[in-house]
C-alpha cells in the first residue's frame, strides 16, 4: 500500500501533473454541460417543429429538414463529425469550442427523438385543455405539454447525459486536453501506464455514479410533486 501511494505521489504530485488532470477534468465538465445545453435546445426546437408540422402544412419543409438533420448526424460517427468541424468548418475556433458545438449538435439529434417521444406520450387532451383556456398552441406547449413530457423522458435524458459525458473522451482528437487526454499525457511523460489510466477510469465512474444519483433524486422529487 505504501509503495503504491509513493508511486501515486511520484506520478502526480512530484511532477505537478495533478494540475494537468484537474485541467482535463474541468474541460470535460465544461464540454459536457455546454453540449447538453445545446443538445436540449436543438432537440426541443426540432421536436416542437415536427409536432406542429402535423397540423400546419407550411411547416412541412422545416420538418423535412429536421428529419434530414437527424438522419445525417446520427449516421456519422461523433469522432468523424468532430474532425470535420475542427479541420473543415470551424478551422479558426479553439478545440474546446469546437468540441462543445460538435457534441451539442450530435446530442441534439438524439434529444430531438427523446423529446418528441415525450410529447407524444402526453395525452392530446392536455393541448385541447390549454386551448380551451385561451392559450395559443405555443403557450399550451410551453406551459402544459413540455413540462409533462420532460417527466416522462427524464430517465432517458439522464442516460443521454451519461453517454455524452463518456463521448467527450474523444475530444483529444482535436487537441483538447480533456480528462482522457490528460491521463495519456501523464502516462507518456512518466512511463506509468497503470495509475494515470486507473485514475481516469475512477473519475469517470465517480461522475457517472454522481449523475445517476442526482437524476434519481430529481425523479423522486418530481414524483412527490405529482402526488400533491
Amino acid at each position: 500500500m505504501e509503495q503504491w501511494l509513493n508511486k501515486l505521489h511520484e506520478t502526480f504530485i512530484a511532477t505537478g501533473f495533478y494540475k494537468t488532470m484537474l485541467d482535463g477534468l474541468k474541460n470535460t465538465v465544461i464540454i459536457t454541460l455546454g453540449a447538453l445545453l445545446i443538445g436540449v435546445v436543438i432537440g426541443t426546437v426540432i421536436a416542437v417543429t415536427k409536432y406542429f408540422a402535423e397540423d400546419v402544412p407550411a411547416l412541412k419543409p422545416f420538418a423535412w429538414l429536421c428529419d434530414l438533420y437527424i438522419t445525417v448526424i446520427r449516421g456519422i460517427p461523433v469522432v468523424v463529425l468532430l474532425l470535420i468541424f475542427f479541420f473543415i468548418i470551424l478551422t479558426s475556433a479553439e478545440g474546446v469550442t469546437v468540441a462543445i458545438l460538435t457534441f451539442g449538435i450530435n446530442s441534439g439529434a438524439y434529444m430531438a427523438e427523446l423529446i418528441r417521444s415525450g410529447i407524444n406520450a402526453v395525452d392530446s387532451g392536455q393541448m385541447e385543455a390549454g386551448r380551451s383556456l385561451g392559450m395559443s398552441k405555443m403557450q399550451a406547449m410551453r406551459k402544459i405539454v413540455l413540462p409533462q413530457a420532460i417527466r416522462y423522458i427524464l430517465p432517458a435524458i439522464g442516460n443521454e447525459l451519461i453517454a455524452l459525458l463518456k463521448e467527450t473522451s474523444v475530444a483529444g482528437y482535436v487537441a483538447v486536453v480533456d480528462l482522457t487526454r490528460a491521463g495519456n499525457l501523464v502516462r507518456n511523460n512518466t512511463y506509468d501506464a497503470v495509475n494515470p489510466l486507473m485514475v481516469v477510469a475512477l473519475v469517470y465512474l465517480t461522475l457517472v455514479v454522481l449523475l445517476t444519483w442526482l437524476m434519481r433524486l430529481l425523479e423522486r422529487r418530481l414524483s412527490r410533486n405529482d402526488k400533491r
